[in-house]
């Protein structure tokens, strides 16, 4: 009788405490899928696993495609749950899913198609992909062609089995292996896998010789048999990047090091038993795959000519007034279009030259460019606002663009339209009324303001030495005295401690460095602008937290402001400020104002950072 109630709660448990512990545990929630599984090939006669995978346990009703009758439903649908959980530095994290299993005999020979099967998740209709089964031959044939494929990786492997390079690896390939500077690189990344290759993940570096962006592919992965060393790979093109080289000469795309998950399936998991004890014929595998780096060969460009943009490839440039007839002091919207492939953002600002009476304001920048196998494609447009400040009738040069031509390899030089401007009289008050420009500087030159204000008179025998006055000024000045003694005497006794003289100067030294960056800024000298506004935030760090040189570092640099209860804006400022100009130091011209951005970002986040430390 004791053997039998022991029995019974062993079987509650069984059922019990599962359910429990799914009932209460969180999950993770993300894009909910349903997985159907089933071999391609069996024999007549052979049972075979029929599995539908949701990877949630929020399921509130599954339906099974229509089954057809030559494959005769032996039991199920069985239903498993799984859940696993991991924590790392303080954060759990979960996954779960749900797998109904079938187990199926095949009556006859044929193809037969196994519609979809659908769920309801969080009150949403799910659907997972048909799947076609072939049934031929007798069930110990059959079972003997899957191992053949299992071998040549056609099929799920066996857990356990291990993963070679020859088995899964990465291919790297670029559309051109020598270029001239900012011309291009198409680099590709493609996966060659024998297994059952679910998920992959790779990043690309930064690196300070390119320019890079990459390529927006479909997330959804479709992959292709492609024969290598009569081996059947399922091949699909995984990342591609278009790179602008900034540098000259032989230049490395290092190695990236990815990570996937393959799943192999345990045969010898009983589907009642995964029920009950929470298993799955199933298992992921963590598998690093190396791919390898490139070298291009990148030649510098011929000797630049006067007005070169910095552009490298084909464009053509066109313009047009949105009127030829205007009155003084009235607003005249000119636009400058630049159409083509190459390098369209890293190119400067078109040279627009008016008569010396308009007034030309910054341009309005649109970008209308897409990234392509081939480069940056499309137009970059530039809307410029003049004003005609006189009567009369203005010739608007044409606006030239001079760009290094690829597929000639030589410099050209295109045109856009002249314009004739046709000026009438303007109506009300003009600003400068009869004056021109040049006359109003020669009359500045010539004319002085008479000074304006009372005159105060003295008697004779009002002297200074022996007065009141005189007096309180000695005093005043032995005051003075000594509060700089004091003064200075402190400032002495902190001079002897090198660290923290350092760090109460670092803002002022930064603020020194960034002023002179402001100078370079107006003299139009990017180079030297961002060099010395690296140097600006590079030091300031190092001096306020004492940070050697060689620890300079993005991370060190980010603890080092958590620890003083920096908040994460302001380290995303600062650190944003210091990748902004390790970036714009190699980019031609300064598109778009980065100089100015760049400054004030730099400014904002010291300012930002020396509020909270002092706190």
């Amino acid at each position: 009788m004791t053997s039998k109630i022991n029995d019974m709660v062993q079987r509650w448990v069984k059922w019990f405490l599962p359910f429990c512990l799914f009932a209460f545990l969180p999950f993770c929630s993300y894009a909910q899928t349903l997985t159907a599984s089933a071999p391609s090939h069996v024999g007549v006669g052979e049972q075979f696993r029929l599995t539908y995978t949701v990877n949630t346990q929020n399921v509130s009703d599954f339906r099974a495609g229509d089954i057809p009758d030559e494959l005769d439903v032996l039991i199920g649908p069985n239903r498993s749950m799984q859940s696993s959980y991991q924590m790392i530095n303080g954060h759990t994290s979960s996954t779960s899913s749900i797998t109904y299993t079938y187990i199926v005999s095949a009556t006859k020979n044929g193809t037969f198609t196994i519609p979809p099967a659908h769920a309801i998740v969080g009150g949403k209709t799910i659907a997972s992909k048909s799947l076609t089964i072939k049934v031929s031959g007798s069930a110990s044939s059959a079972r003997q062609q899957r191992q053949q494929r299992d071998d040549e990786g056609a099929e799920m492997r066996d857990a356990g089995s291990h993963i070679s390079g020859s088995d899964l690896f990465i291919k790297v390939s670029a559309n051109k292996n020598r270029v001239h500077e900012q011309e291009p690189i198409l680099l590709t990344y493609k996966v060659y896998t024998l297994v059952s290759l679910t998920q992959l993940r790779g990043d690309m570096p930064d690196l300070k010789s390119f320019y890079s962006q990459e390529v927006e592919l479909p997330q959804q992965k479709s992959f292709k048999v492609e024969t290598v060393n009569g081996r059947p790979y399922r091949t699909c093109t995984w990342s591609q990047y278009v790179m602008f080289p900034q540098m000259t000469g032989k230049l490395q795309i290092p190695s990236i090091t990815f990570e996937g998950l393959v799943v192999q399936q345990n045969r010898n998991v009983d589907p009642f038993e995964a029920f009950f004890n929470g298993g799955s014929g199933y298992i992921e595998v963590k598998k690093k795959i190396v791919a390898p780096g490139i070298e291009i060969q990148v030649d510098p460009l011929p000797e630049r000519p006067a007005g070169f943009s910095g552009g490298v490839g084909k464009f053509t440039i066109s313009a047009q007034l949105d009127k030829t007839a205007t009155k003084a002091n009235d607003p005249v919207s000119m636009r400058i279009i630049i159409s083509g492939t190459g390098n369209l953002k890293l190119m400067k600002q078109p040279v627009i030259n008016v008569p010396k009476d308009f007034d030309k304001y910054e341009p309005k920048v649109t970008d209308k460019t897409q990234l392509t196998n081939n480069g940056i494609e499309g137009s970059m447009v530039y809307d410029v606002l003049i004003v005609p400040r006189h009567q009369g009738k203005y010739e608007i040069p044409p606006v030239e663009l001079t760009y290094f031509d690829t597929l000639e390899n030589a410099y050209k030089t295109v045109k856009s339209e002249a314009f004739t401007l046709d000026v009438a009289k303007g109506s009300g008050a003009a600003s400068v009324s009869d004056f021109s420009g040049q006359e109003l500087q020669e009359l500045s030159k010539d004319i002085r303001y008479i000074k304006l204000g009372d005159t105060r008179q003295r008697a004779l025998d009002d002297f200074f030495y022996g007065s009141t006055a005189y007096w309180v000024s000695l005093i005043v000045l032995a005051l003075i005295f000594i509060t700089l003694f004091v003064v200075f005497r402190q400032r002495a006794i902190d001079n002897a401690n090198v660290t923290k003289m350092r760090g109460k100067k670092a803002n002022k030294v930064a603020t020194k460095r960034l002023k002179l960056a402001a100078r370079l800024m107006k003299e139009g000298k990017a180079s030297a602008f961002y060099d010395e506004v690296l140097r600006a935030l590079w030091g300031y760090v190092g001096d306020k937290f004492n940070i050697p040189v060689e620890q300079l570092s993005h991370d060190n640099i980010s603890q080092k402001l958590s620890e003083r209860a920096v908040d994460a804006d302001t380290i995303g400022l600062f650190i944003g400020a210091l990748d902004e100009c390790e970036f714009e130091r190699y980019a031609p011209g300064d598109p778009k104002g980065n100089m100015s951005k760049v400054y004030d970002k730099a400014m904002t986040a010291i300012e930002k950072i020396e509020e909270k430390v002092k706190k």
